[in-house]
């Protein structure tokens, strides 16, 4: 029988190896549509879809970068569109949910305090991916911007598990309550970060017991148990300083940017970074997401 001989230079699984690439930035994309209906749902008056839709976000972020690095997917690509994933889905999103569910009464104050949170989201944002290579793996530099936006979310899902109907006492609760987060998230406070914990470590026994109180908790009371998994994580970082841990370390973040080298009269110089960068945006897969 006559062999064919493979195409040269092809490999027999650049298919695959571009469909595993496909994954992470599929399940990015679902937490970023997720954001985007969040804030339509808030726009209707359905805030417990809206914040049911941030938690749906919530679970697509910490997916789609794990399953990045397991599968050795990584891309600055992946990268970028998460963050901007983030702003959406963690900043945007929530910043709607709270006006239109608590903020609206007092008018033009609460596109204000709305609008804050969504400006200290994108700057602890663009502060994580400037400070990423340096910052400290076991915590976070101030409030993540998915524990905020969980933590709005949260607050809503359980005010609708305990039907509560107080519009005033809302609002006056959730400005200092929004104005907080803000500030945490653009704050030096230490948060525990979960990257670095190894469940080989753990007891068997105590992490299997653990699960399924959880898992019998969230299948009891979804509601409540979002708005105290969120609380307790938000109410971590100050729990730190008061146990000693000090604030996280200045770190310089507006630094100017080193200006590229021009190209020789010939091009040559033009002609070799891109074929590099070429090579680099299809090979290179850093390791953290």
């Amino acid at each position: 029988m006559e062999m064919i001989a493979p195409e040269a230079g092809r490999k027999p699984d650049s298919a695959l190896r571009r469909g595993v690439f496909l994954v992470p930035a599929t399940i990015t994309s679902i937490g970023l549509l997720s954001g985007f209906y969040s804030m339509v749902s808030a726009v209707n008056g359905h805030f417990e879809v809206a914040a049911v839709m941030i938690v749906i976000a919530f679970v697509c972020d910490g997916l789609d970068g794990r399953i990045a690095r397991a599968s050795r997917t990584s891309s600055q690509f992946g990268v970028e569109y998460d963050s901007l994933s983030d702003v959406v889905a963690f900043g945007v999103a929530p910043a709607m949910l709270a006006y239109s569910w608590a903020l609206r009464p007092i008018g033009s104050l609460g596109i204000g305090v709305a609008g804050l949170f969504v400006l200290c989201g994108a700057l602890r944002l663009a502060r994580f991916n400037v400070q990423t290579a340096s910052a400290d793996k076991s915590r976070f530099v101030g409030l993540p911007v998915p524990g905020a936006a969980v933590m709005i979310s949260g607050l809503a899902l359980a005010y609708s598990y305990f039907e509560l109907d107080s519009p005033r006492t809302l609002c006056t609760l959730m400005v200092p309550i929004t104005l907080a987060l803000g500030g945490l998230m653009i704050s030096r406070v230490p948060y525990p970060s979960f990257k670095t914990v190894k469940l080989e470590k753990r007891a068997q026994v105590e992490l299997v017991i653990g699960m399924m109180v959880f898992a019998a908790m969230l299948f009891a009371m979804p509601q409540l148990t979002a708005f105290l998994l969120s609380t307790a994580y938000v109410l971590s970082g100050p729990a730190l300083l008061l146990r000693g841990e000090g604030m996280s370390a200045k770190v310089p973040v507006l630094r100017p940017v080193t200006p590229a080298k021009s190209p020789d009269a010939n091009g040559a110089a033009a002609t070799a970074n891109t074929a590099r960068g070429t090579r680099s945006l299809r090979y290179h897969q850093p390791e953290h997401r």
